[in-house]
């Protein structure tokens, strides 16, 4: 297989510093965060807005990359399964998706709404969160 290299264009800012205690989806209490851009993709950010609904995606870097099988959600109680039928960040490739509204653009920082993603974690793109039309199916 080829090897693929990829470079984060920014960091995540939050009051989230650890994995642990932290929300495992973003509507189970996810802070607002900035997205901290270098400045070499400031240009980039033109055009996004405030009130855009975005897609994050993320390297989750502080995950087991050599986890295949988890308890979904952390629940004992269930049996193991396959990381690639979860949204564990436990896997081979720990990407991260966030849907987030944008809050403010200021510079080359983005501040969002409710995300789970913890302080540092490298943000590889960011995407704007398109709208399907019954009309275009």
């Amino acid at each position: 297989m080829t090897d693929i290299l990829l470079q984060p264009i920014g960091i995540v800012r939050s009051s989230l510093a650890s994995r642990t205690g932290a929300p495992r989806q973003p509507d189970e209490g996810a802070p607002p965060a900035s997205i901290e851009l270098d400045p070499k993709w400031r240009e980039g950010l033109d055009g996004l807005a405030v009130g855009d609904r975005i897609v994050l995606i993320t390297w989750l870097d502080r995950t087991d990359r050599s986890t295949l099988r988890v308890q979904p959600r952390g629940d004992r109680t269930r049996p193991p399964q396959g990381v690639f039928s979860t949204r564990s960040p436990d896997r081979p490739n720990p990407i991260g998706l966030h849907d987030v509204t944008v809050t403010g653009v200021d510079g080359r920082r983005v501040d969002v709404d409710g995300l789970e993603a913890i302080d540092g974690t490298p943000v590889l793109d960011i995407k704007p969160v398109l709208a399907c039309r019954i009309a275009d199916r």
